[in-house]
């Protein structure tokens, strides 16, 4: 594929009282946005959620992992694969490792930083000498350096990407040939509205406190807000086909990316706040000129009694689905392919009006990730 198609995704999502995401205070992060406080959720932490989906219904054999601990774990793997002991396992992985120049860690053992990395590639590499494992371990370190050199180590780095990385990317700022470029940008969440932080004072009791003792065992806050957010992400599929080699994988990826994304959560605070909703509204385009952000839509705060007076989310699905027409009305290049899905009751007939206008007709979550499978392969959906 060379020509560029970008998958915009919108999504509005309310969430009850909850921290998601605390700043360096503990408190949930905000931003300023047209002119008000808003509840913001960072980027990083939505694809960490939906990275942490993925494990819930993918093989983990066919993920990534991000950790300072390669070493250790190559280490394991040759170990399993040529049936060495420890310390033989642990040489033939540090040179495997010197050439491609990767900084030590602080902690022997660690990298200087986390690398992304695809199981199945780390298993490769280890395949790489797992024949040979004894012939190798026989040689001096320079005989040795000299023959793990022959080895395809970096370009087993640089190829089978599993769907995270080949989404996510990866970065080695020390060697740029391992760099995979990311296929996925995710916007940080904001309030479609004003929120105001507020503060949860909770008591613990001593279960074993006699009577005659009054007063609580532990006192403390959470700091929380209330918020209808929009999320945003867009995925480049040319970028994405390049990272995973094919048409079809990349569409699958597609798929397991919207599923994730749209049904993941941030966990902070989960325990205290159960805050386990799911979207008000999905929206799907595909675009061949650039991705847009409809972020816009919501630079004057949401308020429910000057709107539909129906509740913020139906509000801010309204606002969204009037901004998408204006966009498309005044910079024409209107989507290839939209698609969306909604649990607007039917009394929000309005909002549904605009919301088909804009993205056409509603379908279920299933079947709008079926045709954008089929869009993206070609088919009519």
């Amino acid at each position: 594929m060379t020509s560029r198609q970008y998958i915009d995704v919108h999504i509005i999502q309310t969430v009850p009282p909850a921290n998601l995401n605390r700043d360096d205070q503990g408190n949930p992060k905000e931003a300023h946005f047209g002119g008000t406080r808003r509840s913001r959720v960072s980027s990083q932490a939505w694809k960490r959620a939906t990275r942490l989906h993925f494990t819930e219904r993918i093989s983990p054999q066919d993920l990534g992992t991000r950790t300072k601990r390669i070493a250790g774990k190559l280490a394991e793997r040759i170990g399993d694969i040529a049936q060495v002991d420890t310390a033989t396992a642990s040489r033939l992985t540090g040179a495997l490792l010197t050439p491609l120049g990767i900084t030590a860690g602080r902690k022997e053992g660690d990298t200087a930083y986390l690398f992304f990395y695809g199981r199945r590639q780390l298993d490769a590499v280890a395949a790489l000498v797992g024949d040979r494992a004894a012939e190798l371990a026989a040689l001096d370190d320079e005989k040795l350096a000299a023959e793990i050199k022959q080895l395809p180590v970096r370009d087993t780095f640089r190829t089978g990407h599993p769907i995270d990385v080949a989404l996510f990317g990866r970065m080695v700022a020390d060697i740029p040939a391992l760099n995979v470029d990311a296929a996925v940008q995710v916007a940080h969440a904001l309030s479609t509205h004003t929120t105001e932080l507020e503060f949860d004072y909770y008591t613990a009791v001593d279960d074993e406190n006699e009577k005659e003792e009054t007063g609580a065992g532990m006192i403390g806050t959470i700091g929380f807000n209330s918020a209808t957010l929009y999320r945003y992400a867009t995925i480049g599929m040319h970028q994405l086909v390049d990272n995973l080699s094919d048409e079809k994988s990349a569409a699958d990826a597609v798929v397991q990316f919207l599923t994730s994304f749209a049904r993941s959560m941030p966990t902070g605070y989960q325990n205290s706040f159960a805050h386990h909703t799911l979207p008000r509204l999905v929206a799907v385009t595909v675009r061949t000129d650039q991705p847009v952000n409809l972020v816009s839509a919501f630079e004057e705060p949401v308020t429910p009694a000057t709107e539909t007076r129906a509740g913020i989310a139906p509000a801010s699905i309204q606002r969204l689905a009037r901004e998408q027409l204006t966009a498309v009305r005044a910079w024409g290049n209107a989507p290839a392919f939209t698609a969306h899905c909604h649990t607007l009751a039917p009394e929000h007939g309005e909002t549904v009006g605009v919301l088909e206008e804009a993205f056409g007709a509603p379908r279920s979550f299933d079947v709008l990730l079926t045709d954008v499978r089929t869009h993206l392969t070609g088919g009519e959906a």
